[in-house]
């Protein structure tokens, strides 16, 4: 079955399209979301999350707005920010193991493996390493656009022309 087919049976609140969608996209859907977390069992929960607003929300996507996979991670990238900004989640990484940090360090530069993850690193790499820090920062890592200026030592305004301009570089490459 054609993926346009199990978005409109979705939309029909069709389970086994929903079993389906959830198994080609759940993999790629929980490593964006556990590169911002950095927690496998808050990413697990949060993945749970993300598809039941899915199954939720089916309606509100149109394929006239873009694709579907695009919909679904804005979905889990938004999901993940929103629990890195919990009390909870704030809370609990309080006292961190010191493999956390570990791991940290040795990922501190593997971006292309986040961006490996969800399909996308033939397309990052015509980029430049602006854009590189920028997406890697905002997309990635869930900062803010004011932690990015702070984290890269730029104006904001600058972080914001960036980001534009990097967003705009990604789909001139991704519409050819």
């Amino acid at each position: 079955m054609q993926p346009d087919d199990l978005i409109l049976r979705l939309q029909q609140k069709d389970e086994k399209a929903f079993e389906r969608l959830y198994s080609l996209y759940s993999e790629s859907i929980f490593g964006v979301i556990n590169s911002v977390l950095h927690d496998v069992e808050a990413s697990e929960e949060v993945l749970q999350d993300v598809f039941i607003k899915v199954w939720d929300n089916c309606e509100s996507y149109s394929s006239k707005k873009g694709r579907f996979f695009t919909w679904l991670l804005n979905i889990a990238r938004n999901a993940a920010i929103d629990k890195t900004r919990s009390k909870s989640f704030k809370n609990q990484k309080k006292n961190l193991t010191q493999e956390y940090f570990v791991d940290i360090l040795e990922n501190k530069s593997s971006f292309s493996s986040k961006v490996d993850a969800i399909g996308i690193k033939k397309y990052i790499k015509a980029l430049g390493e602006d854009c590189k820090k920028v997406i890697n920062l905002l997309f990635f890592k869930g900062y803010t656009q004011k932690e990015a200026s702070e984290e890269l030592n730029m104006p904001l305004g600058t972080i914001k022309t960036r980001n534009r301009l990097c967003i705009n570089k990604l789909r001139a490459i991704l519409v050819n």
